[in-house]
């Protein structure tokens, strides 16, 4: 899986997923920015010096990485890491969208501003990177785009009004930029990552098919297995693999099916619908297990897969 000589830019790669990602594309060769304003998991500062201090650690292990303490949330952070990027290196061919932060609260309880800044963090900061930095892939004809997603924005989760949001509205980014940018031969996708990281270790297991959910991530998802599906995904044998959702577990990868038609019915020799038809159509649906149930992602993934 070899990216030498690549140009990569990923966003909260100081810590967790990110940095996994961060380290295997350096060990792959590719030069390597690592962007990260250093905040908590909620959003608040924490520590502008992260991303120098990691950085200078994967410089001594051989690796090329260079850091920024930028902020994605922000547009003009964007245009001047964007700048960063061209400076150094002159080009940008790798993309990682992986900044995100949470604040979670029950939809009744959640705050406008808490709304606001998640999606600015989890979800624009990833459309002002796809926007600066495909315009130099497409001058290129070559790129890859990959965004870091999630199960919230899959399947729901509670208290996730916005961590979710966010995230669907990244996975529709994905296929939206996916579809305009093939035919540059920029391949974009989406990664739903599984694994132990910060954001786990909050998680209390107050009911069973938590604690079952925490373990599987806990002893078999190390955040490693994520970095190695990005940079598969950013070699030259994923070149036509674009548009697409995976997951990744440990030693599991799975491929997500995306919204598509799974029941239809029709009207016969009318064109408007009627109480009595839509009551028969439902009822039909329910039947045949065509509605989807009402569970939350931790609740899928806490099972075991075949």
């Amino acid at each position: 899986m070899d990216v030498k000589g690549s140009v990569a830019l990923v966003t909260g790669g100081a810590r967790g997923i990110g940095l996994s990602i961060v380290r295997s594309l350096a060990e792959g060769g590719a030069r390597v920015i690592l962007d990260d304003a250093g905040l908590s998991i909620d959003g608040r500062e924490e520590d502008p010096t992260l991303a120098a201090t990691v950085a200078a650690d994967l410089r001594k292990e051989g690796w090329e990485v260079r850091p920024s303490a930028l902020n994605v949330s922000r547009w003009e952070d964007c245009q001047a890491l964007y700048r960063f990027a061209r400076e150094t290196y002159g080009k940008v061919d790798i993309l990682v969208n992986n900044a995100a932060i949470l604040q979670d609260r029950m939809v009744f309880n959640m705050e406008e501003r808490s709304f606001e800044q998640v999606l600015r963090n989890n979800l624009f900061s990833a459309f002002y990177l796809t926007h600066l930095c495909s315009r130099d892939m497409r001058e290129g004809l070559q790129g890859r785009i990959l965004n870091v997603v999630s199960t919230s924005g899959l399947i729901g989760n509670r208290g996730q009004a916005n961590y979710g949001t966010a995230k669907g509205g990244l996975v529709a980014l994905s296929r939206i930029a996916a579809l305009e940018l093939a035919r540059y031969g920029i391949t974009v996708n989406a990664i739903a990552p599984f694994a132990h990281t910060r954001v786990t270790e909050t998680i209390e297991p107050t009911t069973p098919w938590l604690a079952e959910y925490l373990a599987t991530v806990k002893n078999v998802a190390p955040p490693a297995s994520v970095g190695t599906l990005v940079r598969y995904l950013c070699s030259a044998r994923a070149k036509v693999i674009t548009g697409q959702v995976f997951g990744v577990r440990g030693g599991e990868v799975f491929l997500f099916s995306q919204p598509r038609p799974v029941g239809v019915a029709r009207t016969a020799g009318k064109e408007t619908l009627d109480e009595d038809f839509l009551a028969q159509t439902f009822d039909t649906w329910d039947k045949e297990g065509l509605f989807t149930p009402l569970e939350t992602d931790l609740m899928h993934f806490s099972r075991r897969f075949k």
